[in-house]
């Protein structure tokens, strides 16, 4: 999100209520979109197909199918994300922009090889009593999304956000439309709806990247050579996405909370609904978080590393760091202000809302823990893009790998407690997650300055 600050400082600097809500509308629209849409999407197209798919089992397989493959390709390519974004951003630093477009199809290449070779291995071990269209789309499909996600990270650090939301919004809503002219197929043609929308949006998205960066040398593959990549990144963030995902795979393959849907995929009737649900609620805290330190605390590191790079006076030095440790304290407090009054608000509300859409109290008690659960985690995301932006590299590791033991270990012992603790495992190792990198925050600005000096 690197550079979107520019954008919010014009909204901002009206100082008026309206450009304030302005603000932290598009911040709000800008870090949730792509996901938001994809949630509406799957739910929606189910919605649609009520009646016209029979059985109805087979839009459950649809939406189980494409949850899998969302789920295996943030897995897969996440750590990519990272340390490509990475790579990407230090040549450019150092103005060797003509080298980005030939490895930005390499990493593509090598992206849809592995992905696409582990699909179809899967296709054809894991899935022999299915029609062959389904596993050519299975395997189809995990590549595409892989490419989608590392095209999408690219497009962020272009600072294309705008185009991202309109090619996300117009990408799901192709799928569903194509899914609803293709239900008559049943699970095939839904799955294949999904995908050609998505396969729409990802040749938009390329056509974006491009023309921004056109090609002038072969692809090349040297990002992938020794040293050119940082692990720490890889590792960081193949563990975040599995740390995220483990709670759901504990409810998955547990027998007594799960059932079997299509070849050895399985859902969990009771707890994956609230979940996705919960989600949407964060959208406040992601604002907050976007303006908050795409601002504020950008604008300081920025003082504190151009003194520290071009000789600054001390005192001036230890001001910027003061001003971006409050930054860092101000925005985690209006985070938590702004999700608890959201919560709140879910608390006073969520019975005749649950209502309105036609789904069952019996999921509100889940439905609220998961929405503290995911508050929880915009306060995480904040505390690791503190991290990333001090490159503070292996901090980063030990918080997401503390993450997935958490949510492992407690998801089992709230599965073992019985219903009533169903989600409190993903709350409470968010939770202490949480803590700890605050900890760790806490750690780092009172050594920053000397480390800052010692590492020149």
């Amino acid at each position: 999100m690197a550079g979107i600050g520019f954008e919010l400082r014009k909204l901002l600097r009206s100082q008026s209520y309206l450009g304030l809500l302005r603000a932290y509308s598009y911040a709000s629209i800008i870090s949730s979109g792509p996901w938001v849409f994809s949630i509406l999407g799957l739910i929606v197209t189910g919605f649609l197909s009520l009646g016209a798919v029979s059985p109805n089992a087979l839009i459950t397989q649809f939406q189980v199918t494409v949850t899998y493959l969302i789920m295996t390709s943030l897995v897969l390519s996440g750590g990519l994300q990272l340390s490509f974004t990475r790579w990407v951003a230090d040549h450019l630093f150092a103005k060797q922009r003509e080298d980005v477009a030939p490895a930005f199809l390499g990493v593509l290449l090598v992206t849809t090889a592995v992905s696409g070779a582990l699909g179809w291995i899967a296709a054809l071990v894991l899935f022999p009593l299915q029609s062959n269209l389904y596993r050519v789309l299975l395997a189809g499909g995990l590549p595409l999304l892989c490419d989608i996600w590392i095209v999408t990270v690219f497009l962020s650090g272009l600072k294309q956000y705008r185009a991202i939301v309109a090619l996300y919004a117009c990408g799901y809503g192709l799928s569903v439309l194509l899914s609803y002219v293709l239900r008559v197929w049943g699970l095939e043609g839904l799955l294949a709806g999904f995908l050609g929308g998505q396969f729409v949006m990802w040749t938009a998205m390329m056509a974006l990247v491009l023309r921004n960066f056109p090609p002038s040398k072969p692809i090349t593959l040297t990002c992938f050579a020794r040293g050119a990549m940082l692990p720490t990144l890889l590792a960081g963030g193949t563990l975040y996405n599995l740390g995220v995902w483990a709670d759901k795979l504990m409810f998955w393959f547990t027998p007594q909370t799960s059932s079997p849907v299509i070849g050895p995929l399985r859902a969990s009737t009771i707890y994956d609904l609230p979940v996705f649900l919960a989600y949407l609620c964060v959208i406040p805290g992601m604002g907050v978080f976007l303006v908050k330190f795409e601002t504020d605390f950008v604008e300081w590191y920025d003082h504190f590393y151009t003194a520290v790079r071009s000789g600054g006076a001390l005192q001036d030095i230890a001001r910027y760091h003061d001003r971006m440790q409050d930054t860092v304290r101000e925005g985690i407090y209006q985070i938590i202000k702004v999700q608890a009054i959201t919560l709140l608000a879910l608390y006073t509300f969520v019975k005749p809302l649950f209502h309105a859409i036609g789904i069952s109290d019996l999921y509100i008690p889940l439905f609220l823990v998961q929405a503290v659960a995911a508050s929880f985690q915009v306060l995480l995301l904040a505390v690791l893009n503190v991290f990333f932006y001090l490159d503070r590299r292996h901090e980063v590791v030990f918080i997401t790998a503390l993450l997935l033991v958490l949510n492992v270990i407690l998801s089992r012992v709230s599965i073992a407690l019985g219903a009533v603790y169903f989600g409190y495992g993903f709350a409470v190792a968010l939770l202490l997650t949480l803590l700890a990198s605050l900890l760790l925050v806490q750690r780092l600005f009172r050594r920053l300055e000397y480390q800052t000096f010692m590492l020149q």
